[in-house]
């Protein structure tokens, strides 16, 4: 009998990322094949990004980037299903909240193949949110559910779902502790930007809530141009498109910056002295490298992080930006709500024991 083969559909660069830990945890044990729906499109996934993280090249490409949720999602499941009919696999393994994520869960769910979800039970409660519909749809689909958090296993309790449950901790947290050594050997982010440690800003600003929405993108804005920080803004492609199409002006002491490979990314966030962030995956990695962050956002999923008092929701409220950035300073030790940076090992014993049992 051959190793057991599991089907990972991954669609947006932080599920590559997070896939970077699993993958190398999984090689020895299943035969794991990658499919790229190319849910997200974006110019620092080459080559590059996938020797840097050596993660092994997606052996299919689905090329289904653009459209409408539904039409998404619908061509995304057609594609999914004739893989898995070609592959037949013992398990579809899927990341988060992403169209991609229900598009994989729903294809294996049809084909009654087993579906996993890794970061299983995280909610913002915000049902206007795609994420949030993604990710309940598909805990509900799922047969085994990583959580990462005591929180995301109350969630899924909460809902009725107690079966498969397992606690496991944070892949990120996996990713973080791993890439930030390798970040400190190889990027010269630092350098070529003339940037000193912990004397700048990090912002980013990607999310459609906070773009497409005129008064938001201007408050937020208005925000950043108040206080004399040096910040340092990697502009998101949509995010300039729409600075441009409102006449948006950004102050001189906003350095401007090219989107980033995932290592100058790790670099820059670490060397930070604080992180303004609308993205969830950044809002954990500044928890994790112990940067106080200050969330464009009214509710995030990862609550334990504002619990603990380093990160603070600010919206798009211009005073309560320039008030977190002039003056949030969290003041108590980090707790160990994410694991211990084990998780992808966790989830290779719970999946063999399945088997076993």
């Amino acid at each position: 009998m051959g190793k057991l083969k599991i089907v990972t559909v991954l669609g947006a660069r932080p599920q590559f990322i997070k896939a970077a830990v699993v993958s190398s945890a999984f090689r020895e044990h299943f035969e794991e094949i990658l499919v790229h729906t190319g849910q997200h499109y974006d110019p620092n996934m080459s080559d590059v990004f996938f020797e840097e993280l050596h993660i092994p090249n997606p052996k299919y490409h689905l090329n289904i980037g653009s459209g409408p949720h539904g039409e998404m999602t619908g061509a995304m499941l057609t594609a999914i299903e004739k893989v898995l009919e070609t592959e037949k696999p013992d398990f579809v393994l899927v990341y988060g909240d992403t169209n991609s994520t229900l598009a994989g869960a729903l294809a294996a769910s049809k084909m009654l193949i087993p579906v996993i979800h890794v970061e299983a039970g995280l909610r913002s409660f915000n049902k206007a949110m795609p994420e949030e519909q993604n990710r309940i749809l598909t805990d509900h689909l799922s047969e085994l559910l990583f959580a990462p958090t005591q929180t995301a296993v109350k969630n899924l309790h909460r809902e009725g779902i107690h079966q498969g449950v397992h606690l496991v901790g944070d892949v990120m947290y996996d990713g973080i502790l791993h890439f930030r050594e390798i970040a400190r050997q190889k990027s010269s982010i630092l350098a070529d930007l003339g940037l000193a440690e912990k004397e700048y800003i990090l912002c980013t600003i990607h999310r459609a809530e906070n773009t497409n929405d005129p008064e938001r993108l201007k408050s937020i804005v208005s925000g950043l141009n108040a206080v004399l920080e040096k910040i340092v803004l990697p502009l998101h492609p949509r995010t300039q498109k729409y600075l441009q199409s409102y006449g948006i002006r950004l102050a001189d002491h906003i350095q401007v910056i090219d989107p980033l490979g995932y290592l100058d990314i790790v670099m820059l966030e670490s060397a930070a002295k604080k992180i303004v962030t609308d993205s969830g995956g950044i809002q954990k990695e500044a928890f994790f490298l112990g940067i106080p962050c200050i969330t464009l956002r009214e509710e995030t999923e990862w609550v334990e992080t504002v619990e603990n008092g380093w990160n603070t929701l600010v919206g798009a409220d211009e005073q309560k930006i320039v008030g977190a950035i002039t003056g949030f300073n969290p003041a108590e030790e980090r707790s160990d709500y994410f694991g211990t940076g084990n998780a992808a090992a966790e989830m290779v014993a719970v999946i063999r024991n399945t088997l076993k049992n």
